[in-house]
């Protein structure tokens, strides 16, 4: 039986007019919109993060065709815009929150663009959108000594169960970067899975703490865009991306080693 391989869709702002800072990762609201009608259109299935890692740890089957719907930091475009898209189909999805970013008692003052709420990320809540950490600050987690990497995880763990009554099961890395160290410490801190980038569909062997997504930025077409669901061409699409990762990766762990010599 061939594996089953999952796109698993990453956003971050979903805005008309977005920043310097977010433009090159966002979608406008008409092409998010799209986007959802595409999916229902093609008959696919979205799931939240917890629900594809429940179903793989246990070995329970997944739907015909399944996709995953996820933004990561907490920008207020998700609930102004991609909520009512996913409202009109009834989907799931996933945020990730960077607990230092959302406006409010925790605020740290990073968030690169306008950001949610707490009473907003608690409405995309109850409208069935998972709510996932992904940090309190949004640092290179694997360029921090333990103490904070520990911190950065728990302090983000906390805010989330202290606004929402209970604690994040999934987790997303900042810039998609994790090492063995990190990824062993997310576990530690009581969440059950978590997302990288990696710009590839997510399969189970990847485990649940390495799991793979295909970033949709604003230059993504429609043609484009359908081919990411379908997993032709992902590879073509994102082979420098994966290259200047890899490159970068091994620039990051010799400053890292550096600073800890």
């Amino acid at each position: 039986m061939t594996q089953a391989r999952v796109p698993i869709l990453m956003y971050h702002a979903v805005a008309a007019d977005p920043n310097e800072a977010t433009r090159a990762l966002s979608v406008t609201p008409e092409a998010f919109a799209v986007q959802m009608d595409v999916i229902a259109d093609r008959g696919l299935t979205p799931l939240t993060t917890a629900d594809l890692a429940a179903r793989w740890r246990a070995g329970r089957p997944l739907p015909g065709r399944p996709v995953l719907i996820t933004f990561d930091d907490g920008y207020e475009g998700v609930h102004r815009h991609a909520l009512p898209a996913l409202a009109k189909h009834g989907f799931p999805a996933t945020l990730f929150v960077s607990t230092g970013w959302i406006r409010g008692t925790y605020d740290t003052g990073g968030g690169l663009d306008t950001m949610l709420d707490w009473p907003q990320v608690r409405r995309l809540a109850d409208a069935g959108v998972e709510i996932g950490g992904h940090s309190h600050t949004h640092p290179q987690l694997d360029q921090l000594d333990d103490p904070a990497l520990r911190a950065e995880l728990v302090r983000c763990r906390d805010i989330v169960a202290g606004e929402l009554g209970t604690p994040p099961a999934s987790f997303a890395y900042p810039y998609g970067y994790s090492t063995r160290r990190v990824r062993t410490e997310v576990r530690a801190n009581g969440f059950a899975q978590a997302l990288a980038v990696g710009n590839s569909l997510a399969r189970r062997a990847q485990g649940p703490y390495a799991l793979r997504r295909v970033t949709v930025r604003r230059g993504t077409g429609a043609e484009e865009f359908e081919r990411l669901l379908d997993g032709h061409a992902v590879g073509r699409v994102f082979a420098r991306d994966r290259v200047l990762t890899k490159g970068y990766a091994v620039v990051r762990g010799t400053r890292r080693l550096r600073r800890l010599v």
